[in-house]
């Protein structure tokens, strides 16, 4: 029996008023990752926020907290986003010149490494960095923005990575890659993601519409 997924919610979905006050309902909801997006209105066409709002909001959970930059020049940023609190920082190939240098600060801070993938950016990007690497996010909708339609057509992605993460692992006797998902995930979505072997669903609007009474049902409902 495949295990259930993890569920990390993605804050740019919460209420920005009460966001400290969001983070602790899904903790207390069940969540298992806290999943932040970080976007510079550059490399996305969006603006987010920053290691001040992390760094606030890390003592109101001892959940990992998973973020997502979509920032670009990245390395720049990266040790203010370790010392704010980040546990896993995933950037995306495209965002630098030296990808592989990226991974080796992100390391170097003794943070894990997670590379992204926008929909029109191929597996094979990733290919030669997955031994560095403990997460591979696959956006299953266009980044920069919450409350978008799922591409579907991004599963042939996760089933292609899948195959790869697993033959790296067994080979090497390495350690676990996680395959996450963020995009479109609903009760609807999420079993489709799992069964292509996603590990972890980000998810947004379908956890934090609602309301917190409301949470811990949304993410067991994801988890299926």
């Amino acid at each position: 029996m495949p295990q259930k997924p993890r569920i990390a919610p993605s804050i740019l979905a919460a209420d920005f008023a009460r966001l400290g006050e969001e983070v602790a309902a899904v903790t207390e909801a069940g969540a298992d990752y806290i999943h932040v997006d970080v976007m510079d209105g550059h490399f996305v066409p969006n603006l987010t926020i920053g290691p001040m709002v992390i760094r606030a909001l890390r003592g109101l959970s001892k959940l990992t907290f998973d973020v997502h930059l979509m920032i670009s020049p990245v390395d720049a940023l990266v040790p203010e986003f370790a010392a704010a609190g980040a546990d896993i920082i995933t950037f995306h190939p495209d965002a630098g010149p030296h990808p592989h240098r990226t991974i080796q600060l992100i390391k170097s801070l003794g943070k894990k490494a997670g590379l992204a993938l926008s929909p029109g950016t191929p597996v094979s990007t990733v290919e030669c960095l997955l031994s560095e690497i403990d997460l591979v996010l696959i956006m299953s909708v266009n980044p920069g923005f919450g409350g978008q339609k799922f591409i579907p057509e991004t599963l042939d992605k996760v089933r292609a990575l899948r195959v790869l993460i697993d033959k790296i692992v067994a080979a090497r006797k390495a350690r676990p890659i996680d395959l996450e998902i963020d995009g479109g995930i609903t009760p609807e979505t999420a079993p489709k993601a799992v069964a292509a072997g996603c590990d972890v669903l980000v998810a947004g609007t379908s956890v934090f519409s609602g309301g917190a009474p409301e949470y811990a049902a949304r993410i067991s409902a994801l988890r299926g």
